[in-house]
Order: C-alpha cells, then structure tokens, then sequence
C-alpha cells in the first residue's frame, strides 16, 4: 500500500519544486513501533524517496521520550505531548528536509520534528503528508 500511495504523490511532490536533499518520517515509539512492527509513514517515503530519487533517512530523526497518542487530545495537548519529543543527527546540517507523517491533525508532530532538524542544522524543512484531519469530521476541539 506504501508503494502505490507514493506513487500518487511523485507528479505533486516534483510540481512543488522543492530542493529536497533527503527524506525524513516522522519516528514512531518505540512501543507503537513493537506493536505495528512497522512505521506507517516509513512505508510511504522510503518509495517516494526513491521515485524522487532522494536520499531516504529514517534514523536522522530520532523520538527521544515516548508520547501518548494524539488522539483525543485538544490543540494544546497534543503541542505539549509531543514538545521535545525528537532529536536530529548530524546528517541533516545544512541540508533541506522533507519531513513526513501519515496525518496532520494540528501540525503539532510535524512543528516538534521540523524545530529538532532545525537545532541539529538543518537548512530548510518541508512538512509533507498523506492525509489532513479536518474540523467537520468531528475534530471541532481540536
């Protein structure tokens, strides 16, 4: 499913013209990753990295504490849940960073990402993903 959901992507990704240097999936805990056994977002960048032909680097964003789920959060708790949550490596400096995650419901996630990759270096951060949570789909709180 990762592969054929990328592929949609690649014409909408390449017409934004975005100088990416590498791809970036937003880490899952390290509980919800043994649980799943696999990170959802992973599944769609690494293709898309490689249609794109990019760098794909999952371990340059690291999860530093582990978050409760976002769900049922309001705004401001999911942005304190998930505050700190990341630590970039050394192989984001002076690059430009497409940062991926499966759902943006706030933009919490993403924010908490992108600030890491920018205190590791990081020169630019895009913020892409699959889908975007909106308000008249019972998220009003949010």
């Amino acid at each position: 499913m990762g592969d054929s959901l990328a592929s949609q992507m690649v014409t909408f990704v390449k017409d934004l013209n975005w100088q990416i240097d590498l791809i970036v999936p937003i880490p899952l805990g390290r509980q919800r990753f043994k649980e799943r056994g696999y990170n959802q977002v992973g599944m769609i960048a690494k293709p898309l990295a490689l249609a794109l032909n990019l760098r794909y680097a999952p371990n340059e964003l690291l999860r530093r504490k582990e978050t409760r789920s976002q769900v049922g959060l309001t705004k401001v708790e999911r942005k304190a849940n998930v505050q700190n949550a990341f630590q970039a490596g050394v192989g984001v400096i002076g690059k430009t960073i497409l940062v991926m995650d499966d759902v943006s419901t706030t933009g919490s996630t993403l924010s908490s990402g992108a600030e890491a990759l920018y205190s590791s270096g990081a020169k630019d951060v895009y913020a892409l993903t699959v889908a975007r949570a909106l308000p008249h789909h019972g998220l009003g709180h949010v």
